[in-house]
Parts: C-alpha cells; structure tokens; sequence
C-alpha cells in the first residue's frame, strides 16, 4: 500500500515496510491519520508526534535507534510516551531518560528534498499539521 504524507507545505510518497507487518497493520487500522508534528528535543535532526499514552497494540520490531532521512518510526511507548519520529537527517533516538528505539514501519519514497526544509520550517516556526492517507 501507498500513502501519501502531507506535513506542513510539503507532499510525500511513502510506502509501508514488509519488515514491521504488526507496526503497520495497527497503524493503518487509523488511516487516516491527522495530527501535528513538532521539532524533536533529544534526538538531533527529526519531527515527531507526540501521541501520550496512545497504544497501537505493538512491541518492538524492526526497530532502530538511527533512522536515516525519510524513514518513519513508531516508538511504542515503554521508557517514554508513544510517539511517531520522522528523520531529516542525523537521528539518534533518544528521550530525557536515554536511548530509545523505535519501528522502522514506513519510508518516505518522493519530496526527499523537502524533508530538511520541513525540519527547519517545524524548528523556527512552530508545530505543523502532517496528514497521513492511501494513495
């Protein structure tokens, strides 16, 4: 399945990773899926939303502490709040209580050279709303 993820001005492609079955069944039982995303605190270049005590109904798997540029991951809460990640650039997951790692579940496939732009744009201007649909 492809989606497509509107996040702030900016459009992507994304498809759905075979190495994370259960992360993307439970997530696109909420397709689709609207929220904001806000600069990360502790992890160096990436977005997330901030999801409290959601739970998706997933443990770990294919999970990473370094996802690279236009990677998505699913944090399924543990350690710190729920939380969707998705890198620009250099990652190091990680909340105020240390390393964490989160489901690699979805890549972004086009609007790449956007996703540094919507960092910065999400850093100096504040939360945006991302949308996450088929198609």
């Amino acid at each position: 399945m492809t989606l497509t993820v509107t996040a702030g001005p900016f459009r992507f492609a994304a498809r759905f990773e075979d190495a994370a079955p259960k992360t993307v069944a439970a997530f696109a039982r909420h397709l689709p899926f609207r929220s904001k995303i806000v600069h990360v605190r502790w992890s160096g270049e990436a977005v997330w939303i901030p999801l409290g005590d959601r739970d998706f109904g997933v443990a770990h798997e294919n999970a990473t502490r370094y996802p690279a540029p236009g990677q998505v991951i699913l944090y399924p809460g543990g350690l710190s709040e729920t939380e969707i990640l998705i890198a620009y650039g250099a990652v190091n997951f990680a909340s105020k209580l240390g390393g964490l790692a989160g489901n690699h579940f979805l890549t972004l496939t086009s609007g790449l050279e956007n996703l540094a732009e919507l960092g910065r744009k999400t850093l100096w201007e504040g939360a945006q709303d991302i949308a996450f649909a088929q198609g």
